[in-house]
């Protein structure tokens, strides 16, 4: 596939004045519209590409296929992106998921990512006793799993409240809300099993690529245990304890989220 197909392929979109590339990558049930209150703080410096995962936003649902069965899959789509915008290797921004298929991408073709900026990220969603707390019982996701086969409003009212926490604007939930109903249902599903039943914790200590860790604060889908795990395992890496509460930092704490990744990207450059 070319590179206009590719970028056409993701939605991807292109601003900012910079020589180097600051790429950022969505979460489950997203699109790239939820960087919009980070994304451009980066422009005057960098390069910016935001992207829609394949499925998602106004990327080209026609492409999606069987390599969608596994995050390798999507993994594949980032690294043809990197190689689409040619030039130097990219500083890549993944939140949730979005940093788990990051990882993926930079193992498989590590000349591609200079650096990894992970958001709340989690190589595991399951609980393993008694050595991880991933965050929920197998027993959970599967529950979740069957109610979005059963009642796709309701899956994703319970899921958006769970994962954007911050009662006290529930317009933070709702926004997430819609964008959950508005994807193929099918789909989302399919992306959920793959997100929240994948397992890549043995691939961990295999990276090479200098990586951020961002941990927010009582995030009952990643617990602060697996911010620690994953510093462990990633050496080089740097864990930033946020004071954001909830999943979505870059929605519900744009200011600190946009400070974080900026003294990070500056302390790797001096």
């Amino acid at each position: 596939m070319d590179a206009p197909a590719i970028l056409h392929r993701n939605n991807v979109r292109i601003r900012g004045e910079g020589r180097r590339v600051l790429l950022f990558a969505h979460g489950f049930g997203c699109d790239q519209s939820m960087w919009r209150h980070v994304a451009p703080a980066f422009e005057a410096g960098w390069r910016v590409a935001c992207f829609d995962h394949v499925g998602a936003g106004r990327s080209d649902r026609a492409a999606y296929d069987s390599r969608h069965g596994s995050l390798e899959g999507y993994a594949q789509d980032v690294i043809g992106i990197c190689e689409a915008l040619g030039g130097d290797p990219v500083c890549f921004v993944g939140h949730s998921v979005g940093a788990m298929i990051g990882v993926l991408a930079a193992l498989r073709a590590p000349q591609r990512f200079e650096r990894l900026v992970l958001v709340a990220p989690s190589p595991c969603y399951l609980d393993d006793p008694p050595h991880y707390r991933g965050g929920f019982a197998r027993t959970d996701l599967e529950g979740l799993l069957e109610l979005m086969d059963r009642n796709h409003l309701g899956w994703a009212s319970f899921l958006a409240a769970t994962v954007m926490q911050n009662p006290e604007r529930p317009e933070l939930a709702e926004e997430l809300r819609e964008s959950f109903c508005a994807l193929d249902p099918l789909i989302t599903r399919e992306f959920a099993r793959v997100t929240f039943l994948s397992d890549h914790r043995a691939l961990l200590p295999e990276l090479r690529t200098p990586a951020l860790i961002m941990q927010c604060a009582q995030d009952m889908v990643v617990p602060a245990e697996v911010g620690e795990y994953l510093h462990r395992q990633l050496r080089g890496s740097t864990l930033v304890r946020m004071r954001a509460t909830g999943h979505c930092p870059h929605v519900s704490h744009p200011q600190e989220t946009r400070a974080v990744i900026a003294d990070y990207l500056a302390q790797a450059a001096a």
